[in-house]
């Protein structure tokens, strides 16, 4: 009896492969101009005059771009630290621990996930107004605090997700093992299960910092009036105009989020072909 044709068998009609050739050429061919234009050497983004780079020159040579790009990956870093050692801590007590509630926080952890941006923006910027007012002439990077303390709100909760992902394939008789040999908690925890996630921490760092550094929502509503970070800087230049410099501007954090990416990507993959070994 003939098998039913399978999903590959119906990837290789030709109508479905013209559809999908068009869903990759809406999403992103708008993104091959936006990196073409940003090498224009006219001004304006609807005429095409001849190949430069003196756009890339202009972005290095403006310093608020620089001092948004600082902010940016100060914001990016911390956030990370903080997201990596919650996300993992969160992960190990829902993993090896049963308690009340336990259901019920493992929900609240995917809300940051599924929650719009943009409400979650409007609740910390009531937050930080009403609730817990952060002091003004903070020094930098102190004055960047709330916007740290916002991103790692969303951040974790994916920091967690990964990681707990990780931890379903470790064999907890390997930990009970090292405990048998005299090993104390901390040691089988840092010699044992540690290695075992190091895949998943350095995905889900990674992870963290890309949508730290590309967050504009939620910073918009959470940075203050002399705290300027790229997205942020870029949103305003658009705002007047879109010359090749922000089209430059676009490229460069647009190359770097999709090398992270990838870095996350692939360091999933190889946690995944571990674990099916």
């Amino acid at each position: 009896m003939r098998e039913p044709p399978g999903l590959l068998d119906y990837a290789r009609r030709w109508p479905l492969r013209l559809v999908l050739a068009g869903v990759g050429l809406f999403l992103y061919l708008p993104l091959l101009v936006l990196v073409l234009m940003s090498f224009n050497d006219s001004r304006r983004t609807t005429q095409w005059k001849g190949f430069t780079l003196d756009w890339y020159a202009a972005v290095f040579r403006d310093p608020e771009l620089i001092a948004a790009l600082g902010n940016s990956l100060m914001i990016a870093a911390l956030s990370t630290i903080i997201s990596l050692l919650l996300g993992t801590l969160a992960a190990l007590a829902l993993w090896r621990f049963r308690f009340g509630g336990r259901t019920l926080v493992d929900g609240a952890f995917a809300l940051p996930i599924v929650v719009p941006e943009i409400c979650m923006g409007v609740a910390m910027l009531i937050f930080f107004a009403r609730v817990m007012p952060w002091p003004v002439g903070m020094p930098w990077p102190f004055s960047l605090g709330p916007i740290v303390i916002a991103h790692v709100a969303f951040s974790f909760p994916f920091v967690a997700v990964v990681v707990r992902a990780r931890l379903q394939s470790f064999d907890r008789s390997q930990e009970e093992a090292a405990r048998d040999l005299g090993a104390s908690q901390w040691q089988a925890l840092r010699d044992v299960v540690i290695p075992h996630i190091r895949p998943a921490l350095l995905a889900g760092a990674l992870l963290a910092f890309t949508l730290s550094l590309d967050d504009f929502v939620i910073t918009f509503f959470t940075a203050g009036p002399d705290t300027v970070t790229f997205p942020v800087k870029v949103y305003s230049m658009v705002r007047f105009s879109v010359t090749p410099k922000v089209n430059a501007i676009s490229t460069m954090l647009l190359l770097l989020t999709i090398a992270l990416t990838f870095m996350a990507l692939r360091l999933q993959a190889r946690a995944l072909a571990e674990v099916r070994r």
